[in-house]
C-alpha cells in the first residue's frame, strides 16, 4: 500500500506589516500570508513556528454573514481566538492586496472570537475592543508571584484584574511610567501567568501611559506592542476613572520600538488604533 505524496506547494503573496508604528521598523512585525486557502491548521502552525514571531496570520474567504474576511491568528506555539496587532496588521495587508469592505472606512474581520469591526481613515486603523470573557479581581498568591516577577514589593501593585478577551492577559497598574519602563522581569517567577504592566507618563508628556506586556515561555517573551492588552487595559482603565475617555499609549520603548496606541471611547465602543507599515512584500511557496 503506498502513501500519498502531500499536496505540492503553490506560491502565494506573502507580507510583513510592522504595526502601530509609521516608522518601519519600529513597531510590531507581523507575517501575513495574504492567500492562505487549502493550507490546513498544522501546516499553519509550522509555518508560525517558522516565521519566528510573535503572530503570524493567514487570510481567508469570510464564512459568516457580513464579514469581509476570515483571518487565522497563529503564535509559534498555538491559534489563538483574537489578537490586537494581528488585527491591525491583517487589515492593512488586506486593503493593500485590494480589498473592498462593503461599508466605506470599516472592515468586518472574521477570527476565532467572532466579527471584529475596524475602522480606517487612510492614515490609521482601529479595532472596536472586544467584550472582555473574564475580568476582575486576580488571586493573592498569583498577585504574589506576579510581584516577584517584576521585582517590586507587594504594595508596589496598585491595582490588579483579569482582562481575557482571547489572550489570558492579568493587567497591573503601577504607580508610573518611569516604574514600568524600570521593571527587570524574572519570567521564571512569573510561568504560566501573562501579565501587562502600564503606568501613566506625567502631565504634558508625549504620551499618556507606558505599556509592557511579558510572555512567560513566548519565543518573544516581551512584545513589543499589544493590541489586545491595550484594549483590556483600556476598559478597564476609563471604567474605573483612571484614564480619560481617549489617551495615547506607548510600548516597546525599552526594546527600541517607538509604539503608539490610540485609544478612543465612543459611547459603548473602545477603539483601538494605530499606523501601519509594509516592510517586506513577496511570495511564500507554502
Amino acid at each position: 500500500m503506498t502513501q500519498e505524496s502531500p499536496p505540492a506547494a503553490r506560491r502565494r503573496p506573502f507580507t510583513q506589516v510592522d504595526v502601530f508604528t509609521r516608522e518601519p521598523y519600529r513597531g510590531n512585525p507581523l507575517a501575513v500570508v495574504v492567500d492562505a486557502e487549502g493550507l490546513t491548521g498544522e501546516q499553519m502552525q509550522r509555518f508560525a513556528n517558522w516565521t519566528n514571531l510573535s503572530e503570524t496570520t493567514f487570510l481567508l474567504p469570510p464564512t459568516q454573514p457580513g464579514a469581509d474576511y476570515r483571518v487565522r491568528i497563529f503564535t509559534g506555539s498555538e491559534e489563538l481566538p483574537f489578537a490586537g496587532h494581528p488585527t491591525l496588521g491583517s487589515a492593512h495587508a488586506w486593503l493593500q492586496a485590494g480589498g473592498h469592505p462593503r461599508q466605506e472606512g470599516v472592515l468586518v474581520q472574521e477570527c476565532g472570537a467572532g466579527l471584529v469591526r475596524v475602522k480606517h481613515d487612510g492614515v490609521r486603523l482601529a479595532f472596536a475592543a472586544p467584550p472582555l470573557t473574564r475580568s476582575g479581581p486576580v488571586d493573592e498568591p498569583d498577585l504574589l508571584r506576579i510581584a516577584a516577577g517584576l521585582g517590586l514589593p507587594r504594595e508596589a501593585l496598585l491595582d490588579a484584574s483579569w482582562l481575557v478577551n482571547g489572550p489570558q492577559w492579568i493587567g497591573v497598574l503601577l504607580g508610573s511610567a518611569e516604574q514600568v519602563l524600570a521593571v527587570r522581569p524574572d519570567y521564571a517567577a512569573m510561568a504560566g501567568l501573562t501579565v501587562g504592566v502600564i503606568g501613566p507618563y506625567p502631565e504634558g508628556a508625549a504620551a499618556d501611559f507606558e505599556v509592557r506586556t511579558f510572555i512567560p515561555g513566548d519565543a518573544a517573551a516581551e512584545d513589543p506592542v499589544t493590541g489586545s492588552f491595550n484594549a483590556g487595559a483600556a476598559q478597564w482603565l476609563i471604567r474605573t476613572g483612571r484614564a480619560s475617555a481617549s489617551y495615547l499609549a506607548s510600548q516597546g520603548t525599552v526594546l527600541g520600538r517607538n509604539g503608539r496606541v490610540h485609544i478612543d471611547s465612543e459611547g459603548d465602543d473602545v477603539w483601538v488604533g494605530g499606523s501601519a507599515v509594509t516592510g517586506i512584500r513577496g511570495n511564500v511557496d507554502l
